[in-house]
């Protein structure tokens, strides 16, 4: 079992696409902070993103696209701005699917963003930076650019089944987009991502998710890597940020909130699947993690269908409209 690809699938990964961004002349867009994990590539034209507690504006230049990991406030402008307008205002008016600022049109962007199933988000952007930038022409990044290529045709010659096609291949640059800020930055931080770069690590975390009920022992865990237990031990704290047995305890915790939320089965049932070898077990396990007991949050989670949950149960994407996303 591929951990990352576990992870994206777990946490039902949707993508959300909105309306596009044509500017042109001297212009500022402000943004609210975004719910999910932003992106937004520039088709055509030069602009500059600014993110708040970001280090310092970004050019972007053709081809160029970006994600933000974190719910910050951020700003497209020219060089030099023009008078900043709150993003809300310009795309509530939005017409076929393009908002428009500033006069002309030779700046391009369309965006949108990604959600994820709660909880457990943070297996994923645990340790990223608030930005990731991938600029045109990087290495190993044709297929972030077909995807974005083939994106903005769908989006602009609309054929059958263009919103579905468009958020798959969405779904796809993400991954690509993840794959070479791990190829760029394997040690820029801790979590996840980090840890897959890292070839012990990532043998650990393919054996805990092959099969994650296992009595796992840092010892079998540092065999599969071919390292000594304190050698294991060190590497997985140093890129995850906790230890194996930790990030066990929190990847069943995941499991089980899933079963919860999704079948019918019992406590003894879903503790048996996750590894407990009882309910109480798992009770205490699940409280420790989450702050309430299973009961309490299969209670709260049966049945919700709203916002970003919404969907037909198995974790297809949906478009939102651009006056609700208010995003490029």
């Amino acid at each position: 079992m591929d951990p990352l690809e576990d992870v994206l699938s777990l946490l039902r990964t949707r993508s959300h696409l909105s309306a596009g961004l044509t500017a042109g002349g001297q212009w500022a867009v402000r943004f609210e902070p975004p719910a999910g994990v932003k992106f937004n590539t520039l088709r055509r034209g030069y602009c500059w993103l600014e993110v708040e507690k970001a280090d310092g504006p970004i050019a972007l230049a053709p081809g160029d696209c970006y994600l933000l990991t974190r719910p910050l406030p951020f700003t497209l402008r020219s060089d030099p701005p023009g008078p900043e307008i709150d993003a809300h205002t310009i795309f509530a008016r939005a017409e076929n699917g393009m908002a428009h600022t500033g006069t002309g049109d030779d700046v391009l962007l369309i965006g949108g963003r990604f959600t994820f199933g709660e909880p457990g988000h943070e297996l994923l952007l645990a340790g990223l930076p608030p930005v990731i930038h991938v600029p045109a022409g990087s290495p190993h990044a044709e297929t972030v650019e077909w995807a974005l290529t083939v994106i903005e045709q769908e989006l602009t010659s609309r054929p059958a089944a263009s919103s579905l096609v468009a958020e798959h291949l969405a779904v796809v640059m993400l991954i690509h987009v993840m794959r070479l800020y791990l190829a760029r930055e394997p040690r820029a931080a801790s979590g996840l991502l980090t840890g897959l770069a890292e070839p012990a690590v990532r043998a650990a975390l393919t054996s805990l998710h092959t099969d994650p009920a296992h009595s796992w022992t840092v010892a079998e865990l540092a065999r599969a890597g071919a390292v000594s237990r304190s050698t294991l031990a060190a590497r997985f704290k140093d890129t995850m940020g906790q230890g194996p047995m930790e990030y066990l305890t929190r990847w069943r915790i995941q499991l089980a909130a899933q079963r919860l939320r999704e079948s019918d089965e019992t406590l003894s049932a879903i503790a048996r699947y996750t590894g407990y070898g009882s309910e109480s077990a798992m009770s205490t396990a699940f409280k420790r993690v989450t702050g309430v007991s299973p009961s309490v949050y299969r209670r709260c989670h049966r049945g919700v269908a709203t916002g970003d949950e919404q969907g037909d149960g198995g974790g297809r994407m949906r478009r939102t409209s651009p006056e609700a996303e208010h995003l490029p």
